[in-house]
């Protein structure tokens, strides 16, 4: 009978360790229990990004602005016609002008130069709500560069049937203490 106790003790013992190890092993690779996110533990970067704001340099004196907040999630790096967020423009010259705002439908980026479209969900400039456009900015730190799909057609309202994803090349130049646009490059699994 002791045997018998002494076996079944040692077997309940070793099935708790083994038990335990096994937990504890999850736990460590992160299965389990909720692991905030610390240094050691950082979130999984973004496939591909475009955060930030700028004026435009024009000797007339216009005022463009750009803002963008456009973003490809890691889960989506193979699509970039998954992307989120919205970008805004304006340009004004002596009181008269227009704003746009968009939601973003494709974000590519290569390096420091992204390429993001979306189709114009509210603006004042008449004809434009529904159209896509597209903008591509280089971001070259406090001298960014930026360019548009309607470059050369001369209006957003004039860009008939672009693709997702198509720009002109950043000619323009960002005015002088106002670049902050961020890059973050992406990195498909070619």
């Amino acid at each position: 009978m002791k045997r018998r106790t002494k076996i079944a003790a040692v077997t309940l013992t070793a099935a708790l360790l083994i038990t335990a190890g096994t937990a504890g092993a999850a736990l460590a690779s992160g299965g389990g229990a909720y692991q905030p996110r610390t240094e050691a533990h950082p979130a999984p970067r973004e496939a591909a990004a475009l955060t930030g704001t700028a004026k435009l340099y024009r000797s007339a004196g216009d005022d463009i602005t750009f803002s963008f907040d456009a973003h490809l999630a890691a889960r989506h790096t193979m699509d970039p016609r998954k992307a989120t967020g919205t970008f805004e423009f304006s340009h004004y010259l002596h009181g008269r002008g227009a704003w746009a705002k968009a939601k973003v439908d494709c974000l590519v980026t290569g390096g420091r130069v992204a390429v993001v479209s979306g189709v114009i969900t509210a603006s004042d400039l008449p004809g434009a709500k529904g159209r896509r456009v597209g903008v591509t900015v280089h971001d070259l730190g406090r001298n960014d560069r930026l360019g548009y799909s309607w470059a050369g057609v001369g209006s957003p309202t004039d860009t008939r049937d672009l693709p997702p994803c198509v720009s002109s090349a950043p000619f323009e130049k960002v005015k002088e203490g106002t670049g902050d646009f961020k890059v973050v490059p992406w990195q498909p699994r070619l």
